[in-house]
């Protein structure tokens, strides 16, 4: 063991060296060969193509708008006229503040202010007053329009034209920048994407090895990828459709842990280690639709409705703060057992859901509660025997919210899954490869006697908590049990899996978090003689903010008795991982 902790500590401010390295330069040098999109935040290390030019030309236009808002003013709160700058040039005894103030008062010029003044005699800025010029010149010329122009006394309007001719050179600057923010306003509009969606993207590098004395000589040092862009549309401010593309050649480790021979597949794949950016991978970085969902309220309800690539923690509270980040994403944990209880990662793929929003009275322990319903099936789409939406794999879950005060959360769940012949429990819809938990732990339904293989049930009883006593403190948990029902002889059995996690957000910086999770990862009791140890797992990363679009997340996952086997040496993995989201 202390051989492993030598090569982790040896190799990891290495790669974090190098890692820190490749994005501060990546950072420093976009004036030579790099073009960073303000809309995209993409790292392109080629020369600027048209299609690029073009969209550096509508960030252009975005700048000058955002500088135009921004000019002239200290805060955002601009009406027609704002408080002082430091550069303040019309005083309140000139004789042009008194008559504008005078104006303002007879003719209610300005409706910054509730009383329709200046509120108190304050020093403006030359814009600032040539704003509230233009806005009694507009008054008036509304009154004469109207034909009530004797509400207009000539003295007024020879002050108004003596203030004109004082500030002609402001109020043409003021005109000539409204006229050309509307221009650049309407541009943006003919050429946005669209009005009703936004594009969002996320980029994962991750460079990580496992170490251990079997761990180690079976797997080498890799660099992998995923990419995910999601089309998020509303068409009611109110609702979400989520279209979402991943591609990605990220694969796990092989542990050495395999299957024990009874079974009958000697190599079954085990979730141990599995990382968040492992899943939902394609191979070779072919790219794949792995989420189309849509979100909406209906009433006092908020539905969930799955077409593909549904899962359970996207519409239910998983009470784990800063270690999921909703969707396996890359800033939160580092695997899938801690970001959220294996509990959600039974069954997924298309279905529906809702959640009612709080019920009941506040004034006792426990506040308003609400109550989340969701069915997803694996098979849903395919129409053949024992498939289809109640035919095939599924998985049903029920689930009581509980908000005892604004810093502490409960949760208690409960799903019911079918899984066919071989199929695996902890999926997250994809049937055959799990992404949490042991191999023996996934694979349900098999007959001791001869390793045959049947369908079998799963009823899944869960509680969840989080509890932050301060803004940098964060603590949460789980625990799940599994009851395993196979359909043939001997083929019982239950699996357990429990976790908790210390989380310090805005560790040394603003968006950092240092983040600590234990536990036990899920593993079988009573399904195979002799392989009954359990496996636990401890996990340390520190997600450090480069900016905010990019962060780093160096980080070490130690596992002992791999395959709920002590025989299996423990295997430690050390990752750098880098995210952009754009």
């Amino acid at each position: 063991m202390s051989n492993i902790l030598w090569k982790s500590l040896v190799v990891s401010p290495a790669v974090l060296g190098a890692t820190l390295l490749v994005s501060g330069a990546a950072i420093a040098a976009p004036s030579t060969t790099t073009e960073v999109s303000a809309t995209e935040q993409t790292v392109i290390e080629v020369a600027p193509q048209p299609e690029i030019l073009a969209q550096a030309a509508n960030d252009n236009v975005i700048n000058q708008v955002n500088s135009y808002s921004n000019e002239g003013r200290q805060n955002t709160t601009l009406s027609q006229v704002t408080s002082v700058s430091q550069f303040s040039d019309v005083q309140p005894t000139d004789w042009a503040f008194q008559a504008l103030q005078s104006l303002v008062e007879r003719y209610g010029c300005i409706a910054g202010y509730p009383n329709a003044t200046y509120r108190g005699n304050r020093a403006l800025t030359r814009y600032e007053f040539a704003a509230g010029l233009n806005a009694c010149l507009d008054r008036v010329n509304e009154l004469i329009a109207t034909a009530t122009a004797d509400a207009v006394t000539r003295e007024d309007l020879a002050t108004l034209q003596r203030l004109q001719e004082e500030f002609s050179a402001e109020l043409a600057t003021l005109r000539g920048r409204v006229d050309s923010l509307e221009a650049r306003t309407a541009e943006l509009e003919a050429n946005q994407f669209s009005t009703t969606t936004k594009l969002v993207g996320e980029a994962v590098f991750a460079l990580t090895d496992a170490f251990g004395d079997t761990a180690g000589d079976n797997n080498n040092t890799v660099f992998q990828n995923r990419v995910r862009l999601g089309l998020q549309s509303s068409f009611t401010g109110r609702d979400v459709l989520t279209t979402r593309l991943a591609s990605g050649n990220a694969d796990r480790f092989n542990l050495g842990v395999g299957s024990p021979p009874i079974l009958g597949e000697a190599g079954t794949v085990s979730g141990e280690g599995f990382q968040t950016f492992n899943v939902g991978n394609t191979i070779g970085n072919n790219v794949e639709i792995d989420r189309l969902t849509y979100q909406a309220p209906v009433g006092p309800a908020q539905v969930y409705i799955a077409a593909n690539g549904g899962r359970h923690s996207h519409y239910a509270a998983v009470n784990n703060p800063y270690f999921n980040d909703g969707t396996d994403g890359g800033n939160g944990a580092l695997t899938t057992f801690a970001s959220e209880s294996p509990i959600y990662r039974i069954g997924g793929g298309a279905g529906l859901a809702f959640t009612l929003q709080p019920f009941g009275q506040g004034g006792g322990i426990l506040r308003p509660s609400s109550l989340t319903v969701g069915f997803l099936g694996s098979e849903a789409n395919d129409p053949s025997l024992g498939s289809g939406i109640f035919q095939g794999n599924y998985a049903a879950l029920g689930q009581l919210n509980f908000s005892v005060s604004d810093r502490i959360a409960l949760a208690a769940t409960y799903v019911h899954g079918y899984h066919g012949a071989g199929s695996r429990i902890f999926d997250a819809g994809n049937n055959t490869s799990p992404v949490v938990g042991t191999s023996i732990a996934n694979l349900g339904g098999v007959d001791r006697t001869d390793g045959s293989t049947n369908p079998f049930a799963t009823n899944s009883y869960g509680v969840s908590a989080a509890f932050r006593p301060s803004d940098r403190l964060s603590v949460s948990g789980f625990v799940s049990y599994t009851d395993v029902n196979g359909f043939g002889a001997n083929d019982n059995g239950e699996v357990w899996s429990y976790g908790v996690g210390v989380a310090l957000p805005d560790f040394g910086k603003r968006g950092n978090v240092l983040g600590i999770f234990g536990g036990a990862v899920p593993y079988a009791r009573g399904i195979q003689p002799g392989f009954n140890r359990v496996p636990y797992q401890v996990e340390g990363y520190y997600k450090y903010q480069l900016s905010d679009n990019i962060s780093v997340t160096p980080g070490v996952i130690w596992l002992t008795n791999p395959g709920q086997n002590s025989d299996n040496s423990d295997a430690v993995i050390g990752t750098l991982r880098t995210t952009f989201t754009f």
